[in-house]
């Protein structure tokens, strides 16, 4: 390890003057690169060495252009000969927030140090490399000094939202952006063993300058789970330890000292670990501290990033095995969790260094205010809860049925390259229905959707008759997590919950009131039960005995004049028959 070290020192010293000098160094670590910079550099990275390849991935929001970088030992390869390689790969994406460019600068580093050094180069021989130089290119052409306002460097760098300023880190299930649509031809091009984001966070002072967001590991499930939780983030921890970069689990408090107790950040599909964590690839956010200098963050997420490359080598074909069979165990199961919630009866012990803190009184407010007393660090064991158990869970389908008309729904699924087929003819077929029973609804506006939460459906069999073209959709793929998380309304991020079917909780059609109440007398005479029901909810229910057109709306959706689309799920489930 310490023959690492002193490699990146050396090339990062020795490269001052010469060519492919980068705007970091260029500055002694208190610039990044602009967008244009980055692309310059590896296009004459990938025109001057053939192990560097340069492609285009589909376009952006801002209209320009997603960048893959490929590192292959071999020479020069094409994003589709990636599947026929065997060996192992990762992707590490840079830039998803342009004001955090700490990943931009270490990763053109770290290439053309790869590339440079016949040492480096022969170590990462089986190794595929894919990078993502920038990610947000929009937010990376709006470059400014002022909108990260507690960040320690960079002197300028980019903005958080993308061109149409959505939160990419939070797009990668809605695809509501080209970039997300692009970055999801990427992942599957490359199908990473190993996927790495690099970001900058602060919601604390302490002294860790990196800090690592894994897939939870419960979530990631199985004998992949396994091996993340029990070897391949310890081997981390220890291996940058060696390297002199203490690292700690992401910092999930907020304007408090960080002792006692905190938990693991739960990465749902929304976000890039919690989407790849659907393909069973063990994902890893860095998160340096935003208060440390510039020139050290990078560092240190230099040597993550090598530290990960050197895992790789190592475990890669065990990584590889497990990734293989990972689906197949989701399969074998009956059951599948779309709800988590924290297990507090397991725990961890973080020996966690971090800075004393008191409440002193704000010369701004005259209230109480924070203050971290950095002369005084601490190191104290702290109750970490990063073990989750299942909240919710499914029977796994044998296939979804789609009408083809929910196009939107179709797309998703072929950017995610799962396999559907239509019917041939007009079909009879036995199938789970979903009736949406309950959801509520978010007041405010959440990257441009007002997003459903604790969502509940009812459930019923019926002989349904689809049409020819209509999609069927087996779960027996590589992609079954995928759609498990999706098309399950009552999952965190489904597509019900991102609004993608909101036409169904709106009435197309409805009753007059001094016409229906005649009917109602009727319906009410030849339905003995919906009568026993109603009189028993007036009884009971003061407000609805007082409300006349709540009554008849009563009756009316308890009738056979209900419209059948209404909170009707228009995803259907053909059951499993063991």
């Amino acid at each position: 390890m310490k023959k690492i070290i002193i490699l990146f020192f050396f090339t990062f010293h020795f490269t001052q003057g010469q060519n492919f000098t980068t705007e970091f160094e260029k500055s002694k670590g208190k610039e990044t690169a602009t967008y244009q910079e980055v692309i310059d550099f590896y296009t004459e990275l990938a025109n001057t060495y053939r192990e560097i390849s340069l492609f285009e991935a589909g376009q952006t929001d801002s209209g320009l252009p997603l960048q893959l970088i490929l590192f292959n030992y071999d020479g020069k390869i094409t994003p589709q000969q990636i599947k026929k390689s065997k060996k192992n790969t990762i992707l590490i994406n840079n830039g998803i927030h342009p004001g955090e460019p700490d990943g931009i600068d270490a990763s053109m580093m770290m290439l053309r140090n790869i590339v440079q050094n016949k040492a480096l180069k022969e170590k990462f021989k089986n190794i595929i490399i894919a990078v993502i130089p920038v990610y947000n290119v929009g937010g990376s052409l709006n470059r400014n000094s002022s909108s990260r306002v507690n960040q320690n460097g960079p002197l300028a760098y980019g903005f958080r939202g993308n061109a149409r300023n959505f939160d990419l880190n939070r797009d990668f299930i809605k695809n509501d952006t080209k970039n997300s649509v692009a970055f999801s031809k990427i992942f599957h091009w490359v199908d990473p063993d190993i996927f790495i984001d690099n970001h900058v966070s602060n919601g604390a002072d302490y002294q860790y300058v990196l800090t690592h967001l894994l897939t939870q590991h419960n979530k990631l499930g199985g004998k992949a789970g396994e091996f993340l939780h029990q070897k391949f983030a310890p081997e981390l921890v220890r291996e940058l330890k060696q390297k002199k970069y203490d690292i700690t689990p992401y910092v999930n408090v907020f304007n408090r000292v960080p002792e006692g107790s905190f938990s693991q950040f739960f990465d749902s599909p929304r976000y890039s670990t919690g989407y790849t964590t659907l393909f069973n690839s063990i994902g890893m956010m860095v998160e340096t501290h935003m208060l440390k200098p510039y020139d050290i963050r990078v560092k240190g997420t230099y040597q993550f990033m090598l530290t990960a490359l050197d895992l790789l080598v190592k475990n890669g074909k065990e990584i590889r095995q497990i990734r293989k069979n990972a689906y197949k165990e989701v399969i074998r199961k009956d059951k599948y969790p779309i709800l988590w919630q924290i297990d507090s009866s397991k725990t961890s012990t973080l020996q966690f260094k971090g800075f004393e803190g008191k409440r002193i009184k704000s010369e701004v407010t005259g209230l109480q205010r924070l203050k971290y007393d950095r002369s005084k660090p601490f190191t104290k064991p702290i109750t970490y809860y990063n073990f989750f158990k299942p909240k919710k869970e499914i029977v796994i389908p044998k296939a979804y049925i789609i009408p083809q008309g929910w196009l939107k729904i179709i797309q998703h699924l072929k950017n995610n390259n799962i396999y559907f087929y239509p019917l041939t003819t007009d079909t009879v077929i036995e199938v789970e229905n979903y009736h949406i029973a309950d959801y509520k609804t978010s007041g405010k506006v959440f990257e441009g959707h007002y997003v459903h939460y604790n969502t509940q459906v009812s459930k019923t069999i019926e002989k349904k008759k689809f049409r020819k073209g209509d999609l069927v959709v087996p779960t027996d793929q590589k992609g079954v997590r995928y759609l498990l998380e999706t098309l399950e309304p009552e999952a965190t991020d489904s597509f019900f919950n991102w609004n993608f079917f909101d036409t169904i909780l709106q009435r197309k059609e409805g009753f007059s009131p001094y016409v229906f109440e005649d009917l109602a007398v009727e319906i009410l005479k030849n339905n003995p039960e919906l009568k026993k029901s109603f009189k028993e909810k007036k009884r009971s229910d003061k407000k609805f005995s007082q409300n006349w057109y709540a009554q008849l709306n009563y009756i009316y959706t308890n009738s056979k004049y209900q419209e059948k689309a209404y909170l009707q799920y228009p995803v259907y489930r053909i059951v499993r028959k063991d």
